[in-house]
């Protein structure tokens, strides 16, 4: 046979020159952002700019994304035994995840804003934490729970006396140990069981008092995030009813409390994070609250909790975005930069409009929160009904909203490396977590029935906006005659809530931002001059403007 030719080769052929690629989006400030940063202004925490933007450095660090990485790859892994087969129930983590970890405790997002005397202290750690979630969201769940269960455990001062200093604390110490021997703890929470789910009456965790006023807890909670947490809030029945119970994973004489981790959920995305099934036997814990008065004690941790859900999607919507305006600005597509184009440049207007309204609407609960605790009738108030508003259309958009903002890459998007499907396995979940859309949907029901202040609070939010735009107003008007009637209300929960929520981003838009983009929301949500998708915004549409405002 004859020898088969060499191949041939052009020494001056480049296959391998890469061209038309943006570069990776690292070294930036995150915190640069005018959506975010007049947000933080406008609800009084002004003076923690200048953290802000340094922790904004932090999270567009290579050093940082590239721990966010590592720590979604290389999950959380559970060892219930020792290699002597002692139960030890302890779940390992990589060390990125702790890099993660240390970085947001000693940034405040975690209890610190409790011990905060300053105005504004909770904005200021919202800030903290929309950023922190554009950079990694699993490892904010036991984040999240260590700042909402503060509220809560004060239902029982001698309990806060003992914890609070070390909940609120910026040091993170992992690792299982006497509570009082480490100089910062985290908290989580067991609300469900596989029989009930969302309906934690239903719970049958059995709680016997002991003559020492502690008490016994036997049971299995089907859904527990962050099982290496110091401390829990516990729901579990009592002779008395449903009562709210603190488990620690360690007691104050250093002995292990039975904690049995069963296994750890398999989930969609938070990969980071684990969440587990722990089974409670002959387990020691003490009464928060009233016996009996279970939901309202621990109420106080959940609501707290949908607060950082909305902060969470707003900045998870702002993540997608800013890797979608990147890529379009280094991308060009038939001799044209992507986002000089009319097409590419509606999508990202209209992904911007969506962006600055859940932003705006998020940080107005924030400064709400803050002001509530800080002793403000009207803000607890609109807090009350506006916490559910929020959470329900928020964490709804930011699916869609991840989705499109993933298709602006084409496959680019759809490959691991990108950091968009990480973005797009978490969009769902702050929807769920802390009650879903309709558990969200009828809580607003039940705020608007027993708590009339909460509708007069926002009435007058909405008001503040009346006469600046014909068109909020008429919304305002048919949502006015929506809230009054009683018929067929919860079938029409979910179109109430979603209307509610566009009035008061429509409010806050008008009153806040620039004109043109209280107009284009105005437009296209409140009047419905837009398609059913992103993209369909009507010619004469100020492009320009709307989209001088996508994060850096």
């Amino acid at each position: 046979m004859p020898t088969p030719a060499a191949p041939r080769s052009n020494p001056t052929a480049v296959t391998h020159e890469v061209t038309n690629q943006p570069p990776p989006l690292t070294g930036h400030d995150a915190a640069d952002d005018a959506v975010l940063l007049e947000g933080i202004r406008r609800e009084g925490a002004a003076w923690h700019l200048d953290e802000l933007h340094r922790f904004g450095r932090y999270v567009g660090s290579e050093e940082a994304q590239r721990w966010a990485d590592q720590a979604n790859r290389h999950e959380p892994e559970l060892r219930t035994h020792d290699r002597f087969g002692h139960r030890v129930d302890e779940v390992e983590f990589h060390p990125a995840y702790h890099s993660l970890m240390d970085v947001s405790v000693r940034a405040g997002l975690a209890g610190a804003a409790w011990a905060d005397g300053r105005p504004g202290a909770h904005v200021a750690r919202a800030g903290g934490f929309m950023l922190a979630t554009m950079l990694e969201q699993g490892h904010l769940c036991p984040v999240s729970m260590t700042y909402a269960v503060v509220p809560a455990l004060r239902r029982s001062p001698d309990l806060a006396k003992t914890y609070e200093p070390l909940l609120t604390s910026r040091v993170y110490e992992p690792g299982l140990s006497a509570p009082a021997a480490k100089r910062g703890l985290l908290a989580g929470m067991g609300m469900t069981e596989k029989q009930g789910g969302t309906d934690v009456r239903a719970n049958t965790t059995a709680a016997v008092e002991q003559a020492d006023g502690t008490w016994r807890l036997r049971g299995h909670k089907w859904f527990t995030s962050a099982p290496m947490n110091d401390l829990f809030l516990v729901l579990a029945q009592s002779p008395g009813g449903l009562s709210c119970f603190l488990v620690p994973r360690v007691l104050p004489d250093g002995s292990r409390n039975t904690f049995r981790i069963q296994r750890l959920k398999d989930k969609l995305g938070n990969r980071s994070n684990a969440s587990s099934e722990p089974e409670f036997d002959d387990t020691v814990a003490w009464l928060v609250g009233d016996e009996g008065k279970g939901v309202r004690t621990i109420i106080d941790m959940v609501t707290m909790t949908r607060l950082d859900c909305v902060l969470g999607s707003a900045a998870g919507i702002r993540a997608a975005l800013a890797q979608a305006a990147h890529h379009a600005r280094h991308r060009s597509v038939s001799g044209a930069r992507l986002i000089d184009q009319p097409l590419m440049r509606n999508v990202l207007a209209d992904l911007s409009l969506e962006s600055e309204a859940a932003t705006t609407l998020a940080l107005r609960l924030a400064g709400a929160a803050d002001r509530a605790h800080r002793g403000d009738d009207g803000e607890r108030a609109f807090l009350r009904l506006t916490t559910a508003i929020g959470k329900y259309w928020v964490c709804k958009r930011q699916p869609v909203a991840v989705a499109e903002a993933l298709e602006c890459l084409g496959g680019n998007g759809y490959d691991e490396a990108s950091g968009m499907p990480r973005l797009y396995r978490e969009a769902p979940l702050n929807g769920i977590w802390e009650g879903s859309g309709n558990v969200n949907a009828l809580d607003m029901l039940r705020a608007l029935t027993r708590e009339p202040a909460s509708l007069e609070a926002f009435h007058a939010e909405i008001e503040a906006a009346a006469g600046a735009d014909a068109r909020l107003d008429a919304a305002w008007r048919e949502l006015r005659a929506e809230l009054a009637r009683t018929e067929d209300a919860q079938l029409r929960a979910r179109r109430v809530v979603e209307r509610a929520a566009l009035v008061l981003q429509g409010s806050l838009l008008v009153r806040h931002a620039p004109a043109a983009v209280a107009d284009a929301f105005c437009a296209s949500r409140l009047a419905g001059d837009q398609g059913l998708a992103f993209g369909t915004l009507p010619p004469g549409t100020d492009f320009a403007a709307l989209l001088g405002r996508l994060p850096a």
